[in-house]
């Protein structure tokens, strides 16, 4: 038996106050067929002052446990750009909170990427026996990152959790985590940034600050490339492929992906219409929807791919379990 990384659990949580286009147009100059056309979002969430990263990780996580039937897992990883303090990590408050005190638990940002980089690292855990169970939340309230005057971000981004539980199990069977690959490249460090902080140039800017046609450019050529990767390492075809979960970005990014893949657009699962960018929770949400809604079944192979900040880009490929109904 070669011991690997197996998805038990998907779930997710989205803060209750929906804001639409419309609502939108009411801040910024921009209409409803402008922001549906550019990136293909209808509305998003944000969570009400005075709610943390922590609470929407804890409601997704607590999901997956119940969904798991478990009670106790032996690591927690949060993948987070928007931690509910820079110092200490919103993961041991995720943990405790959970009821999973003394537990190891960390943080880890790579900002879009975020969540494959924490799924990495747990899936790592598991594999070398550190852990038979492992909770893997990627979640942000990014909507406390924009500028308020910035119509290019402030259409875009929502804030939710996504989690995933792992659970030690065998190689091939659904669900395992048959590869990874991450990527990094720090010559790219300004394309996603909050310039604001200790050291950097910009200490008075707080807000999150994007150059939209590099990180288009960049984001297809990494996503496209790590999905390569992975298909590589695990013996697949483009043809094999059933779903393609990539980061949701932008409904452009995800169809031009898949052109340059020469995957079908309709294998390219897409929720961003309805979530909007998620950054790090992204992902998770969307293997949470596409298992809710029926479109992810057993044994269908699927590929995760994200480009984040950093820069940072990874991939993964996986079988699709049978998951308990959500």
């Amino acid at each position: 038996m070669i011991r690997t990384a197996v998805v038990a659990a998907v779930a997710g949580h989205l803060p209750p106050r929906v804001v639409t286009n419309h609502d939108l147009a009411l801040r910024f100059d921009t209409t409803d067929e402008w922001i549906r056309t550019r990136t293909g979002i209808a509305r998003r969430h944000h969570v009400d002052p005075g709610t943390t990263t922590s609470d929407l990780a804890v409601q997704a996580g607590r999901r997956a446990l119940e969904n798991a039937g478990e009670e106790q897992v032996d690591l927690v990883v949060v993948a987070t750009t928007t931690p509910d303090r820079p110092c200490p990590a919103t993961a041991p408050t995720v943990a405790t909170k959970l009821g999973l005190t003394g537990v190891a638990a960390y943080d880890v940002s790579a900002v879009c990427t975020g969540f494959l980089y924490a799924l990495h690292a747990a899936a790592a855990a598991v594999q070398v026996g550190s852990a038979r169970r492992a909770l893997v939340i990627g979640a942000e309230t990014f909507s406390t990152l924009l500028d308020p005057a910035d119509r290019t971000t402030g259409v875009i981004f929502g804030d939710g959790a996504g989690a995933v539980l792992l659970r030690a199990g065998e190689r091939g069977e659904p669900g395992s985590l048959e590869s990874m690959h991450l990527g990094s490249d720090g010559t790219m460090a300004d394309l996603i940034t909050v310039r604001g902080g200790r050291g950097d140039a910009a200490p008075d800017d707080p807000y999150f600050r994007m150059q939209g046609t590099p990180v288009f450019m960049a984001a297809v050529r990494h996503m496209a490339q790590s999905t390569r990767s992975v298909l590589n390492d695990v013996g697949w075809s483009v043809e094999d492929v059933d779903h393609l979960i990539g980061h949701q970005a932008n409904t452009r990014i995800l169809r031009a992906v898949a052109e340059k893949l020469n995957l079908p657009p309709q294998r390219a699962l897409v929720n961003i219409d309805r979530v909007g960018n998620t950054a790090a929770a992204s992902i998770p949400l969307a293997m949470a929807d596409g298992h809710s809604t029926g479109r992810l079944r057993k044994g269908e192979r699927v590929v995760l791919t994200a480009f984040g900040g950093g820069a940072t880009w990874g991939a993964a490929a996986l079988t699709w379990p049978d998951l308990p109904a959500l």
